[in-house]
């Protein structure tokens, strides 16, 4: 309990209360008053208006290591608290603050009961008696590195939520943004206040899972020890966007209850799909340019040309496509020469029984693309994919197509087309241009096995092209 000391100054009450009696099983009103001085977090001291001390509490008898006995009554710090070359400095501006207005803030180097010298920074008002007039000063102070601290936690919170480089999030234990910062508003698609209460499902199309499973993981189990990378989908007015967000996690904790109890989640994240993008296509680009070299090797080794034109396009098929299939012209027409099986995964092998004329239809991708000299990539239609592929007769499952014509010394041989079903992305630019690299190889190999094994004879290349005619390839 702290003490204090009548020092000509009462507690105000009011008009109808008796100042001689405690309302039934009341806390006597010296006692709530001395606990409730001392549980709080900041050290306080009150001084009359003599300056002489009537209230210290246990927090100040922390910082200083006086006790409220030894305080109580005394009159300034001077002699004991404080310096005597300070004292009527420290006396001095403290008391003035019985006369001003508001609240006074000052800085002091006090002494403890040990001799060691602690800096204070002080926050005095005055204190007015009944009658209106001055009657004292009440002084709460902490140790200057402890407020300094606080503000620059505070600092902190408020500058994460200005508009910084990364998004900021704040998410309670149900799981719903209760503070969003301008960078993490733009990344998920709504204002700042927009955001605040609304389930994550609502905002996230996919990936909702993963990120309400970190989310959960951090309440339970703490932070990660590491970032996270979750790839979401967002559902915006333009459509729905893929992004790569780059995730570390808080669990935030009461600071005022004796045992944690968990806030919710602060969930900082940065927009990285350009940089995984590039990343991907880096190594995308690493695995092909290897296994066109890997395909260059086994070619080399391959007697019979045609062995090495269909292994070329088994080392292409990994990780590009399901399916190929080669057609080789013959006049006017193209006929199936080679193609991996159509309903399990194989290498690609040449036709049984020798070249299958193929009924292609006007405005087939196959024929479009020896038209053109040029690549040509094609997608059915959502709901219409095995009659789609049933109609340019290709694999049932087949869903995207890439036509890549087939050159050798300036004649147009074939074509030679990739096939990948539905839980693939359709082709891109990209993927045509390491099919024209296949291509090249596998045109070279069909080229020599006419001029040495006689492969595909019903297929004889077409005369030259007219000049003007080749050019760069298509899409």
């Amino acid at each position: 309990m702290s003490a204090s000391r009548s020092s000509g100054t009462t507690d105000a009450i009011g008009p109808d209360e008796d100042p001689g009696r405690e309302p039934p099983g009341a806390v006597p009103g010296s006692r709530l008053l001395a606990a409730l001085l001392d549980g709080m977090d900041a050290a306080l001291c009150a001084f009359d208006a003599h300056g002489a001390i009537t209230h210290w509490n246990r927090e100040a008898e922390r910082i200083l290591g006086w006790s409220a006995a030894e305080a109580v009554g005394r009159t300034g710090f001077a002699g004991w608290a404080v310096r005597s070359a300070d004292a009527g400095d420290v006396q001095g501006r403290l008391m003035a603050a019985m006369e001003a207005p508001g609240r006074q803030v000052h800085e002091f180097a006090l002494l403890r009961k040990d001799g060691g010298r602690v800096l204070v920074r002080t926050q005095s008002s005055g204190v007015r008696g009944e009658d209106g007039k001055p009657a004292g000063v009440y002084c709460a102070f902490s140790e200057v590195h402890a407020q300094i601290d606080l503000e620059r936690s505070i600092a902190l919170s408020e500058a994460l939520f200005e508009d910084v480089s990364w998004g900021v999030v704040l998410v309670d234990v149900d799981l719903r943004p209760t503070v969003v910062n301008s960078y993490a508003a733009r990344a998920l698609g709504g204002g700042r206040t927009a955001l605040l209460g609304r389930p994550l499902g609502e905002l996230v199309v996919q990936g909702v899972e993963d990120l309400e499973g970190a989310l959960q993981h951090v309440l339970a189990e703490g932070a990660p020890s590491a970032p996270t990378e979750l790839w979401v989908t967002l559902r915006t007015a333009d459509g729905d966007r893929r992004r790569c967000w780059r995730s570390g996690f808080l669990r935030l904790a009461s600071p005022l209850a004796e045992e944690p109890v968990p806030l919710g989640v602060g969930w900082l994240f940065r927009d990285v799909t350009a940089a995984k993008l590039a990343e991907q296509e880096a190594d995308r680009v690493r695995f092909r340019s290897n296994q066109l070299h890997r395909a260059a090797r086994q070619a080399a080794e391959c007697e019979d040309p045609v062995e090495a034109a269909t292994s070329s396009l088994d080392y292409a098929l990994a990780g590009f496509a399901d399916h190929v299939v080669v057609d080789l012209l013959a006049g006017e027409r193209l006929v199936r020469a080679a193609a991996t099986p159509a309903d399990a995964p194989g290498p690609c092998l040449p036709v049984s029984g020798g070249a299958i004329p193929a009924r292609y239809g006007a405005g087939h991708p196959a024929l479009q693309a020896v038209e053109r000299t040029g690549s040509v990539r094609a997608s059915a239609r959502t709901g219409t994919g095995e009659a789609w592929a049933v109609e340019r007769q290709w694999p049932r499952d087949s869903v995207h197509a890439l036509c890549a014509v087939l050159r050798s010394r300036g004649r147009t041989l074939g074509v030679v087309t990739f096939l990948r079903a539905a839980n693939r992305s359709a082709f891109e630019r990209p993927d045509a241009m390491y099919a024209e690299s296949v291509a090249v190889r596998v045109a070279s190999a069909i080229d020599l096995a006419h001029l040495t094994t006689g492969f595909g004879h019903h297929a004889r290349p077409a005369t030259p092209d007219p000049p003007g005619r080749s050019g760069p390839s298509g899409s």
